[in-house]
């Protein structure tokens, strides 16, 4: 197995590879391509940077038309987000101009990936910041199994969920109050935790932010959609999972039991 952990897009993703028929330099070779990738999405949508296509776009200095074509390809990905999740994700009601980054961090994961299945890589999973893409099945077959962090045990996980692609968790206790209600510019104040899972990593980051944001309206919009499903922790401490969420064994090899709806 290749550990790799790159620095990249605010935060750490790391890459768990299983090379497989591969040879092992040419799966380095893949998982160094596929940073190089990252690093570009980094430098094209970064709005941490004022030179950064995306900052000058959202500034008016850069016509969509003179941007890198990722930027239009991932504002659609947003637009189609912001229709499925009914407006709960809108990169456009972010203050300082249109803000992809609640979902382009999971796209960027995902494209990453690709990269290696494109290498022949036939298992791997890559971990960005919490945004988790995955690609066949681990050693000894199954599921992928993924810790979901306890929101304010930072010792502790919350569950473990086994996963067929994505899991994506959003919440304020790890970046502190950067969600924002788009019908009122408030800040969500119900959803200490949201994690989605599902086929895709771009619209599961996306959906995440949603259920973050609309709480357990937005469990039931995630209830509504085919191949997505939702595990909330209230601050209250309450905790509710859509029917299709599937509980692993903790990592210690304890049962752990939700109330799912």
């Amino acid at each position: 197995m290749i550990v790799q952990a790159e620095p990249v897009m605010g935060t750490v993703v790391s890459f768990h590879v299983f090379s497989g028929p591969v040879p092992e330099a040419e799966t380095r070779a893949a998982v160094d391509k596929a940073c190089e990738l990252l690093h570009r999405h980094d430098e094209v949508f970064s709005t941490w940077r004022p030179e950064s296509p995306m900052s000058r776009l959202r500034t008016g200095e850069l016509a969509l038309a003179e941007a890198p074509p990722e930027i239009a390809a991932v504002l659609e990905l947003c637009r189609e987000a912001k229709q499925m999740t009914c407006g709960w994700f809108d990169p456009w009601a972010m203050p300082g101009g249109v803000d992809p980054t609640g979902l382009v961090k999971g796209w960027a994961a995902a494209r990453a990936l690709e990269v290696l299945e494109r290498a022949g890589v036939d298992a791997a999973i890559v971990n960005a910041g919490g945004d988790v893409a995955s690609l066949g099945r681990p050693p000894g077959g199954g599921r992928w199994k993924v810790g979901i962090n306890h929101p304010w045990r930072a010792d502790a996980l919350a569950c473990v969920l086994e996963i067929e692609a994505a899991v994506a968790t959003s919440g304020c206790y790890e970046r502190g109050a950067h969600l924002i209600d788009p019908t009122d510019g408030s800040t969500p104040t119900s959803v200490a935790s949201a994690t989605v899972t599902g086929p895709h990593l771009a619209f599961v980051d996306a959906l995440a932010t949603a259920v973050a944001v609309a709480g357990d309206r937005g469990m039931d919009l995630v209830r509504s959609l085919e191949g997505y499903d939702a595990y909330i922790i209230r601050v209250d401490g309450t905790e509710d999972a859509t029917a299709g969420i599937a509980f692993a064994d903790a990592l210690d090899g304890s049962q752990r039991t939700r109330r799912v709806s």
